[in-house]
């Protein structure tokens, strides 16, 4: 694979996590006042922000959800419940705190950035960011979304939004969207980058009736014949198959991971996106972290293709970003663990009782 000089450049820049502060962080986990192991994805979590960061205690108090908007030509085949003008009505609703998403991240106190990289519409409230590539993409079942010149600047778009957060000082970044037709470009991304087939990573998106999915079924599979993406490169299947909001969010976390910062996934599409990040660089798959469980069936394949597990299951399938500001929440608990919890010497507890336990799990 032969990367565009803009996407080589990015890509060089990650580096591995750092395996000293890993070590220390593990170290501290053992000393702390608790059995071993006994916060389970609390104490991996904070061994997985040490290794990001390089310190063994964090605080992430500051918080950024970042947002692209943009629509997508397959909704002509009919596989979108809702009607395309929803993505500029929702697009201004986000920063006017009125949708899912940024009320929860408006009460956990997270900033939100929201950003049009190809709303087939123009959006007068100017706390919308622009990076708009085109008025939406093309119907990727009659042919490609977009050219791969157009990929690689809407990726890059989605870079110059997260590193703006990351300067303005955010710790931490979720990622998410909105585009109506998106579920529909992230299954035929998915397909295309794993191998899997349509049937398996198509869902019913916002609640498609049985004609509804077949429509859209048919697309994805008609989008993957008619384009052929290259399934080892990841920008030509973004801008064969893929969306703008695909491709930004792709380089927002790809942005995150050479700034050396935690990246929350959302749901399915979220996932997709960060799946042709780590395709593009595997280094970027350690400074990810998974929030909910899609309700989507491309979802599981995506993390299983990633290597990760979700932190919980609440049956959610909005998008939007919605579930990162729980997931941020999880993360200020466990940097809470690993930074106010005393150890058993400054408890003043003998733990010589937890040796056993130590020795079967490896730990003495």
């Amino acid at each position: 694979m032969i990367l565009d000089p803009e996407l080589a450049a990015l890509t060089g820049g990650i580096g591995p996590l750092d395996t000293r502060a890993i070590d220390c962080a593990r170290r501290r986990q053992d000393r702390l006042a608790k059995p071993p192991g006994s916060l389970g994805r609390l104490e991996e979590l904070s061994v997985q922000l040490a290794g990001i960061t390089g310190r063994v205690v964090n605080s992430l108090d500051k918080k950024a959800l970042l947002v692209f908007c943009a629509d997508n030509g397959v909704v002509e085949e009919g596989v979108a419940v809702a009607p395309p003008s929803v993505t500029a009505a929702q697009t201004v609703n986000l920063v006017r705190h009125k949708t899912g998403a940024s009320v929860i991240a408006r009460r956990f106190g997270v900033e939100l950035y929201v950003c049009d990289v190809g709303v087939n519409a123009r959006i007068p409230d100017s706390r919308v960011s622009s990076a708009k590539i085109a008025p939406g993409t093309g119907n990727i079942a009659r042919g490609p979304a977009m050219s791969r010149q157009d990929a690689v600047r809407a990726i890059l778009a989605g870079t110059r939004t997260a590193a703006g957060a990351i300067d303005a000082g955010a710790q931490v970044v979720g990622v998410g969207e909105m585009g109506i037709g998106n579920t529909t470009t992230s299954a035929a991304v998915l397909a295309a980058l794993t191998g899997e087939s349509a049937g398996l990573v198509t869902g019913r998106g916002g609640g498609l009736t049985d004609e509804g999915y077949e429509r859209k079924l048919r697309a994805v599979e008609a989008a993957l014949a008619v384009n052929a993406p290259d399934a080892g490169d990841p920008v030509d299947v973004l801008s064969k198959v893929g969306g703008f909001d695909l491709c930004a969010m792709c380089g927002a976390f790809l942005l995150s991971a050479s700034r050396r910062t935690p990246a929350v996934i959302d749901g399915l599409i979220s996932a997709v996106a960060a799946l042709c990040a780590v395709r593009l660089c595997p280094e970027a798959a350690g400074f990810l972290i998974p929030s909910h469980a899609s309700a989507e069936p491309g979802y599981l394949v995506a993390m299983k293709a990633l290597g990760l597990e979700p932190l919980f299951d609440l049956r959610m399938r909005l998008g939007e970003g919605s579930g990162c500001p729980i997931a941020m929440m999880i993360l200020d608990a466990a940097c809470a663990v690993m930074g106010g919890m005393a150890t058993f010497d400054e408890a003043g507890i003998d733990d010589g009782y937890l040796e056993p336990i130590r020795e079967k799990e490896g730990r003495a």
